[in-house]
């Protein structure tokens, strides 16, 4: 953890920036969740920098989910936490769409096709390149670079009122 802290941050902040300006979240504090999240699992089985951060993907994508859920669920009115997506993720920046409408729409796609929903987590959460993601995934680049043009026209189709 140590060794990609900054990374793991940087990417935080990234993320959280396209949040609601009074967003409870901070970088620093959605790194610690997620490194906490790794600390409660007794062995993780990590192959390197990439896998790593294709795995903390994961974890921050939980950790904002639930976060959002949390505040979804309060009484006192809290709204849903608003992600934007931008030229880096699923649709085009115009459109901002509900976290948790994100999520159920990735849950969806995974049950069409997991690859495909693991390019969007690792694109979107990790920020990983598509020569990272062909390594990790063990596939090739080309595949990579078909399988997220899929899975974008996809989400924006599932995500489009």
């Amino acid at each position: 953890m140590p060794l990609v802290y900054k990374q793991l941050r940087e990417l935080a902040a990234h993320r959280l920036k396209h949040e609601r300006p009074n967003h409870t979240l901070r970088p620093t504090a959605l790194v610690n969740e997620v490194y906490l999240k790794f600390e409660k699992q007794q062995a993780l089985d990590i192959k390197g920098r990439t896998h790593f951060l294709a795995m903390a993907a994961t974890a921050m994508r939980q950790v904002l989910v639930d976060h959002a859920r949390s505040r979804n669920s309060q009484k006192r009115g809290g709204g849903a936490l608003l992600v934007t997506l931008d030229e880096s993720a699923v649709v085009d920046d115009r459109n901002v769409q509900d976290l948790l409408d994100l999520h159920r729409a990735l849950e969806k796609l995974a049950a069409l096709d997991p690859v495909e929903a693991r390019i969007v987590e690792m694109r979107f959460f990790a920020g990983l390149t598509e020569v990272e993601i062909a390594r990790e995934l063990d596939i090739s680049e080309r595949w990579v670079r078909e399988q997220w043009t899929h899975a974008k026209a996809w989400l924006r189709k599932e995500l489009t009122p």
